[in-house]
């Protein structure tokens, strides 16, 4: 236990941005899972308007100081890498049936 006040009151407030954090880290989570069960449905326009909201909340993450740059970076990198495997998996599909 803190033994000085200002100790107990960065306690009180990490405590505080812990939770904050949580909710949000929740949130991206959710919006990932979302585009990603898009792009297994191969709805990939719906795919793609859920990825852009990924990405921002992934940089609003940033700006507020949950997520490094270089970890959302390289999210953002990796969920366009696979809407473009996709994209090319379903054009090759339709170029194979014709």
């Amino acid at each position: 236990m803190p033994q000085h006040k200002s100790a107990e009151k960065e306690l009180r407030q990490s405590e505080r941005r812990r939770l904050r954090n949580r909710t949000f880290k929740s949130r991206v989570k959710t919006e990932i899972k979302k585009f990603l069960s898009l792009l297994e449905n191969n709805d990939l326009d719906a795919a793609e308007r859920q990825l852009r909201v990924a990405q921002s909340l992934l940089q609003k993450g940033v700006s507020k100081g949950i997520f490094h740059k270089n970890k959302a970076g390289n999210k953002i990198s990796e969920l366009f890498s696979k809407l473009n495997q996709a994209k090319i998996k379903t054009s090759v599909q339709t170029v194979a049936e014709a």
